[in-house]
């Protein structure tokens, strides 16, 4: 029965027009007519549990349109930051769906569908070899989290690819169906660099995810561009300190974390649907070593 209603949810995702549902999402959520967003933020609040007394703002008449609201800030106190020297911590709240060593160039889903780091960096074959038999995590918001992306570590920007591709969804049932779904969607591929080596955050896109933005070079999607696109940052001296903001989605969305081989090995042994919140402890660099 339940291999029954994952068809039944992703089946239509391959018939539907999803970039251009996600570009009228991203205008319908920018609707600034009082009585159109106040009445959509109340009915979201609703449906999908959303807390609002952590917002800075809980005053929701206040919220020019209903995304402002999605990418609500929180109150400084309520995502409190691991800052002990050893850790990382969580990029964003989710639920950690894959945890997991690499095998070579493969990463391989709990549910067997296997994909390799190369698809899912963009085809930059030279990058994707730094990460074999390192460690991956990916963490998957739904509608209902905090949709600010952090840093989980001190590090510097080195450069960033805008991957094109489709844009089904990222919810578990469409994950279990979809073959190497994250090396499918849109992304984001964002290079940084620590004192212990290179680590990669991927933004994953998925259907009305209205739009993708980074601090440093703004919105990024829509447009969705049919081409791949590089920003290269290694000469501008761009740094972020552990729980920096970096980056927001709009709607749900996945954020995919990629480390050397012998790096942060406690990365690849989470237990697969841990929840998490933003700035608590999510691995250790092993025998206690500061970065």
């Amino acid at each position: 029965m339940a291999k029954f209603m994952d068809v039944v949810k992703v089946t239509p995702q391959y018939l539907i027009p999803k970039h251009t549902l996600s570009e009228a999402m991203h205008w319908f959520m920018h609707v600034e007519t009082p009585w159109v967003k106040n009445n959509i933020t109340k009915l979201m609040i609703k449906l999908y549990g959303i807390d609002v007394s952590e917002a800075e703002n809980e005053n929701l008449e206040e919220y020019p349109h209903f995304n402002a609201f999605f990418t609500r800030a929180l109150k400084t106190h309520v995502r409190p930051i691991d800052f002990s020297l050893d850790s990382w911590v969580s990029p964003v709240d989710g639920l950690i769906s894959q945890s997991t060593h690499i095998e070579g160039n493969n990463i391989i889903h709990a549910k067997s569908h296997p994909y390799t780091v190369e698809a899912l960096v963009g085809g930059d074959i030279g990058y994707a070899k730094q990460f074999h038999h390192g460690e991956a995590a990916v963490i998957y918001l739904s509608p209902k989290d905090y949709h600010r992306i952090h840093m989980p570590v001190d590090a510097k920007l080195v450069s960033m690819t805008y991957v094109p591709g489709d844009l089904f969804a990222v919810n578990p049932a469409t994950v279990r169906m979809v073959d190497g779904l994250f090396a499918r969607n849109e992304r984001l591929v964002i290079r940084f660099e620590t004192d212990k080596g290179p680590f990669c955050l991927i933004m994953v896109g998925a259907i009305f995810v209205g739009s993708m933005e980074t601090v440093w070079q703004g919105k990024i999607t829509p447009e969705y561009e049919p081409t791949i696109q590089h920003w290269d940052y290694e000469s501008e001296d761009i740094s972020f300190q552990k729980g920096d903001e970096i980056g927001r989605f709009n709607m749900g969305s996945t954020v995919v974390l990629l480390t050397p081989e012998g790096q942060l090995p406690d990365l690849g042994k989470i237990p697969a649907d841990t929840p998490i919140k933003m700035g608590q402890l999510l691995a250790k660099y092993p025998n206690n070593e500061n970065p």
